[in-house]
């Protein structure tokens, strides 16, 4: 307890670190705030008794969990930042396909500014998409809602919600410029931890509660099966398959570079959660095509099956789409002919490889041997919270164990965490841990934000 109150008041004396973490915490208290001002011209009161007879699941409850539970309130920030993720995404991916995005890339931080302009200007059209759908099917059709809906208040209430998102999008930057940790994924993590202390209540009093089941030690048993769950998602994010690279000595002068021996560390999870987000989306098309068709035999069995979430076809599904996913996604994000060729420019090789085309087939099928227990870790993780609910856990609980949710705020912390101890260390101070060392990802928000 010492060592902590000592970490802290050292925390507290870099004058530098104190005003960033001031900074975040502050920007997030309006990020939250912002949550709970609700649309102007929706009745709160009627919405929130409409939403209480819908039941969970699919990719709009994904959404909500991501939002803080903003996008069932019809509140200015609904749309959050799931469109400027979406923007980066697709910038992203333009990025291994268009020359010119592949030029921008290379071009350092004037390259990386116009990106971010780009990514900008999409998030606000993909918000202006996305603002009249929510509008039509998560505020508008539940009647006496909004009682005057006409023209002006759909323009109003798309700009609004507009403004709201380019809002949350300048929140996040100016933490990632300001604060501490990366700004974006801090939002998400925030919304996702707003939901934890009452799904934690709630499961308190199914157990305590009148009728309730299990009593204290139920209770304790779902808190050591969580705090295991949590550890194997830090193993998760943390493994990394470490490829020995060694460097030629060059004599410069009378100086000596290269000789040494350094790593290449590749992840075992290397494409975060995107592979759950893809496939929670695709799993929600075949119910909204089999609830639009025609009723009859088909239709009802898609239904059945994708709409019950803790359903063994279900998972069963969900957990292959997953494996299949991160085997995707991982080539398309890791480039082993990229990483051969900067490494023969550098002079470095790998023992025993030859350099070139022998070093990007000897890396690339490293990558695929690792990617498979990665995607069976990642796909279990990511179906842990359907056990959890067949278990007896209630619904609201059972995401914190396992899914995006639980992979999200672990790399997030961790990135976090290791920000405040880079600027410890910097300034001669003892880390965050007496012994050991944090490693989070360099990746941006679980690989959700590049």
């Amino acid at each position: 307890m010492k060592k902590l109150f000592t970490t802290i008041k050292n925390i507290w004396s870099i004058d530098d670190l104190r005003v960033r973490i001031i900074t975040t915490l502050s920007l997030l208290l309006v990020y939250r705030l912002g949550s709970y001002v609700v649309l102007p011209g929706v009745d709160a009161a009627a919405l929130e008794a409409a939403n209480a007879g819908k039941t969970g699941g699919g990719i709009m409850d994904l959404i909500n969990i991501f939002a803080g539970g903003a996008f069932n309130r019809a509140s200015i920030f609904a749309l959050g930042i799931m469109p400027y993720i979406s923007a980066s995404i697709v910038i992203q991916l333009l990025g291994m396909a268009i020359p010119y995005f592949q030029r921008l890339q290379k071009e350092g931080e004037s390259g990386r500014r116009k990106i971010n302009q780009i990514t900008r200007i999409l998030t606000i059209v993909i918000t202006g998409f996305q603002a009249p759908g929510y509008i039509a099917s998560q505020v508008t059709n539940n009647p006496g809602v909004v009682p005057n809906d006409g023209p002006m208040w759909w323009f109003s209430t798309v700009l609004l919600l507009v403004t709201g998102t380019v809002f949350v999008m300048w929140i996040g930057e100016r933490i990632t410029e300001k604060g501490i940790g990366n700004g974006i994924s801090l939002l998400i993590m925030i919304g996702i931890i707003a939901n934890l202390p009452s799904a934690f209540v709630f499961e308190i009093g199914s157990r305590f509660g009148v009728g309730g089941i299990g009593g204290p030690i139920i209770l304790l048993v779902e808190i050591a099966v969580l705090l295991i769950v949590v550890i194997v998602s830090i193993l998760l994010v943390q493994g990394t398959r470490r490829i020995p690279v060694q460097y030629a000595k060059r004599v410069v002068g009378n100086k000596q570079y290269g000789g040494v021996r350094q790593y290449i560390p590749l992840k075992v999870n290397a494409s975060g959660v995107m592979p759950i987000i893809f496939a929670q989306a695709i799993m929600f098309v075949p119910m909204t095509v089999a609830s639009f068709g025609e009723a009859g035999a088909a239709s009802s069995w898609i239904l059945s099956v994708f709409g019950n979430p803790n359903g063994f076809g279900y998972n069963l599904t969900f957990f292959l789409m997953i494996v299949a996913f991160t085997y995707f996604y991982t080539a398309v994000t890791v480039n082993p002919n990229q990483m051969a060729d900067e490494m023969k420019r550098n002079g470095g090789f790998i023992p025993g490889i030859r350099p070139g085309k022998k070093t990007a087939e000897f890396i690339d099928d490293v990558m695929s041997r690792i990617t498979l227990p990665g995607s069976m870790f990642l796909a279990l993780v990511a179906i842990l919270p359907a056990f959890a609910a067949l278990a007896g856990v209630n619904q609201a609980f059972a995401y914190f164990y396992g899914g995006t949710s639980l992979l999200i705020m672990v790399g997030v912390i961790l990135d976090t965490l290791q920000q405040i101890e880079s600027h410890l260390l910097m300034r001669h101070y003892d880390g965050l841990m007496k012994t050991g060392k944090i490693k989070g990802r360099s990746s941006t928000g679980m690989g959700m934000a590049g």
